[in-house]
């Protein structure tokens, strides 16, 4: 800490790269709860980590990608991490082709 109280590790903490964990299930309930953590994130690199998805629904893709579009119009990086194969296979059923709009890891 500083004289003046505050902390000198301010600055490191808003340009350092945020992480995202998604929920096991991506479903109509989880959606607007998965939009408010973008919300809540947007204005840095953020890397989204997929490890833990086994089941896809729409809601949360077109979620996903409407943060892909608002993170490119703003200059920054989103990145995807670790998709689960049920993550993939959902978004190539749903005809998505994340890797036109995210930066995808290699699947666990």
């Amino acid at each position: 800490m500083s004289r003046t109280g505050k902390s000198s590790r301010t600055g490191t903490r808003r340009t350092a790269k945020k992480r995202l964990q998604l929920p096991e299930v991506l479903d109509l309930t989880a959606a607007a709860p998965l939009a408010q953590s973008f919300i809540t994130r947007r204005g840095a690199d953020l890397t989204i980590d997929a490890s833990q998805v086994r089941r896809v629904g729409a809601q949360c893709m077109q979620v996903l990608l409407a943060a892909a579009t608002t993170w490119k119009t703003d200059g920054k990086q989103l990145s995807l991490e670790k998709p689960t194969e049920e993550f993939l296979e959902g978004s190539h059923l749903l005809g998505l082709r994340l890797e036109d709009d995210l930066a995808v890891g290699e699947p666990v």
